[in-house]
């Protein structure tokens, strides 16, 4: 107990360590409170180590090793919550890292409408009131040659918007095999109970006619004819499927409006590229009366649902009172018009925009980045086995299910470390570097990986080689 109290005595004042020059650079750039929290913490550590009966060496309680402890600290709570990671594992459109990159027209933008008062809903011309939604609706009217469009918060809130302005209390005609589950487990059967539609399932899993649409009809009760792209999976084998053209001439003979839910919205044909996905356009021109589609999918953009189509059905979503609790902010705004703007030359979209650009990226690219980042490692550290591999990625983000891109990745390995161990410290490094494990190898894919982040994972690797902790961890 003696030797307790003699501990605890030793343990300096908060005060006293926030005198200590090592500190004083922290005070620059942090908040005083979060240097003094890192500082209190470490105390309370080493009483509670003493009080637990641990054994300190010498009267020294206080050593260089708290004051690390305590810069670490600090380092950890400076950090925001929400921060850059390399992305290495070769899904372009990954939804835990933040789905789409951004085009650098569209983070200007952002960064614009951020830092200024904007035109958000001011008409300069008038100098009166303008709408949010003329901001992104012209563009995309006349990209898309659709009569009117709206952008909400994200595509699931599209279909809420939908439902709710054009089939509350209705019933909405859905194939059973299209009542698909997005992220997050939220379900379209769900959606529609939310915006107060009746669900009217049609057909069977594999097999849905457009006979079976006509069928459920009922007349005074019928609101929608739903049809919703399998973005996220593939049914296969002994199949069919009513087509958005029988479904236009059914909805014209009755009446009914029907609603192409495309989920990805691929803006520009890539079957060259091995992506079979329909576009926003081809929807258009098959029938559809509205289709909606995300941002930030295939389109490249920022986080949106959009939707588009014939103007009275726009209207009606617009004026509906969740249209205002739904509705994008001025940065989201600028982003998505940015985005819709490069699309007006296809070729520079491919390049400007980064799903596209990454979808795109050829071999020979990818591989050239493979071999200047092996020569970075090898110029640094000798303790991996680095090879050139090709590899397979994917888009990801619930789009082209099945279908993989072929690739380039850097494969890494190392006597005395696992590929756990490797794929560990590569995630604890600053910036984070997120990758995949085959086999025995920690490969990093060249598809996602940025020229410029090249030398950012070759310092993290001669960081991870020098690395002497936890062997067996």
């Amino acid at each position: 107990m003696d030797n307790k109290q003699e501990l605890l005595k030793q343990l300096p004042k908060i005060d006293e360590v926030l005198k200590d020059q090592r500190l004083f650079v922290f005070f620059e750039d942090n908040p005083r409170e979060l240097v003094v929290e890192a500082v209190r913490e470490e105390i309370d550590s080493l009483r509670s180590r003493i009080l637990s009966g641990e054994l300190f060496a010498d009267g020294s309680l206080f050593r260089d090793e708290s004051m690390e402890r305590i810069k670490n600290k600090i380092k950890d709570k400076s950090k925001n919550s929400l921060r850059r990671v390399i992305n290495a594992t070769g899904t372009i459109v990954h939804t835990n890292l933040g789905r789409a990159n951004l085009s650098e027209a569209a983070c200007h933008g952002i960064a614009e409408a951020a830092a200024s008062y904007s035109t958000l809903e001011y008409d300069v011309e008038r100098g009166k009131r303008g709408s949010r939604h003329d901001h992104v609706e012209k563009i995309i009217q006349k990209l898309t040659g659709a009569e009117a469009a709206i952008a909400v918060n994200n595509n699931a809130a599209a279909v809420l918007l939908c439902l709710t302005a054009l089939a509350t209390n209705k019933e909405v005609i859905v194939s059973r095999g299209e009542l698909v589950e997005i992220g997050g487990s939220f379900r379209i059967p769900d959606i529609m109970e939310q915006g107060g539609a009746k669900l009217r399932e049609v057909g069977t899993t594999n097999k849905t006619k457009i006979a079976d649409y006509r069928k459920a009809i009922t007349d005074g009760e019928t609101g929608m004819l739903l049809k919703v792209h399998t973005s996220n999976y593939k049914i296969i084998g002994f199949t069919a499927e009513a087509s958005l053209q029988e479904l236009r001439e059914l909805g014209n003979q009755y009446g009914i409006p029907v609603v192409h839910d495309l989920g990805s919205g691929l803006m520009i044909r890539l079957n060259e590229f091995g992506i079979d996905e329909p576009t926003v356009m081809s929807s258009l021109d098959a029938g559809a009366d509205l289709v909606l589609f995300s941002g930030d999918k295939l389109l490249g953009g920022p986080q949106a649902g959009i939707a588009v189509g014939k103007k009275e059905y726009i209207d009606r979503m617009k004026h509906h009172p969740l249209a205002r609790a739904l509705r994008l902010d001025k940065l989201s705004l600028a982003a998505l018009e940015a985005t819709f703007r490069e699309y007006i030359d296809p070729e520079r979209a491919k390049m400007n925009i980064p799903v596209l650009s990454m979808i795109t990226s050829s071999q020979e690219d990818m591989r050239g980045k493979a071999e200047s980042l092996k020569s970075m490692i090898l110029a640094r550290t000798d303790r991996f086995f680095v090879s050139v591999e090709e590899t397979e990625g994917q888009i990801g983000g619930g789009s082209t299910p099945n279908q993989f891109l072929p690739g380039i990745s850097l494969s890494i390995k190392a006597d005395g470390m696992s590929p756990d161990q490797i794929e560990r410290r590569l995630r604890a490094a600053d910036p984070p570097i997120i990758s995949r494990i085959n086999k025995d190898n920690v490969l990093l894919d060249m598809r996602t990986v940025y020229t410029a982040e090249l030398p950012e994972i070759a310092s993290a690797l001669q960081d991870i080689a020098g690395f002497r902790g936890d062997a067996h961890a």
